[in-house]
């Protein structure tokens, strides 16, 4: 039985728009290369968004707890 196509979800769009034709290993992997780079600004972003959420419940005295 074949299968139907998956449907492509915003992580494959993001991924279709890269161009990785003729990127090394070193740019793709190498200290300061994409997977890197990529890696450290996601958790950047995660951590401003907790931050966000976190100040946000204090502002408005909702302190949340996370124990």
């Amino acid at each position: 039985m074949p299968r139907a196509p998956k449907e492509k979800d915003q992580i494959d769009k993001l991924i279709d728009q890269l161009d990785l034709s003729g990127i090394t290993q070193e740019e793709m992997f190498g200290e300061g290369g994409l997977i890197k780079t990529l890696t450290t600004r996601l958790l950047n972003k995660a951590l401003e968004a907790e931050m966000d959420h976190h100040l946000g419940d204090l502002k408005s005295g909702r302190a949340s707890v996370l124990y």
